[in-house]
């Protein structure tokens, strides 16, 4: 019996991990019969353990999302709304460099069926407008900063391509770096980190 609750869990493990790279590549379109056909495991196990294809969408991306939003949420925290919001762009950058298909999960137009991950993520959108509307109270963000530069960020981040796990997480805070320098509103030249070599192609 334990032996039959251990492959259920591994069934899972192994279907939410085949989902995340194919919803990040192909989005909401690819089918759970193919999904199932590349977890290999039948069609039936997938729907046993998510009964339509929003459920696994949001249970795929919702560690994540959790994460995500208590970024923001400590941004909101700091007593300096200028630091606050310097530490939620670094540490955004740095866990959509990590997690690709979250990243194009987050920035993508998603359908309203996709109920739970989408109010995740507009919570904490209006979270962030609250923190941006408070660095430029502060008179530190630029007046015209919109909250999509924070999008744009993002999906620029997404194209950093590097060798290793390491080198992409630095290649991304040094991006991470010239953002936070152009978004602010009198830019103080201050040292960036450490530049990354990175290739013109990853095989």
């Amino acid at each position: 019996m334990q032996k039959l609750r251990s492959d259920a869990r591994d069934n899972r493990v192994r279907i939410l991990a085949v989902a995340r790279a194919a919803f990040a590549a192909e989005g909401l379109d690819v089918p759970i019969r193919e999904i199932a056909r590349r977890a290999q495991v039948g069609v039936a196990t997938v729907y046993r353990h998510f009964p339509t294809k929003e459920a696994l969408f949001t249970e795929a991306f919702a560690e994540q999302m959790a994460m995500c939003s208590a970024v923001v949420e400590e941004g909101l925290a700091a007593d300096d709304p200028w630091r606050g919001f310097c530490l939620v762009i670094e540490k955004l950058m740095e866990l959509h460099a990590l997690d690709r298909g979250f990243s194009r999960a987050f920035t993508s137009q998603l359908p309203p069926a996709v109920d739970y991950f989408t109010a995740d993520r507009d919570r904490a959108l209006r979270l962030l407008l609250q923190l941006v509307r408070r660095a430029k109270e502060a008179g530190d963000l630029r007046a015209d900063f919109v909250l999509e530069d924070i999008i744009l960020a993002i999906m620029a981040n997404d194209g950093i391509r590097a060798e290793s796990r390491e080198m992409r997480v630095a290649a991304s805070r040094r991006f991470a770096a010239l953002m936070i320098q152009s978004f602010r509103a009198n830019p103080v030249p201050t040292p960036l980190p450490p530049a990354v070599r990175l290739p013109l192609s990853v095989r």
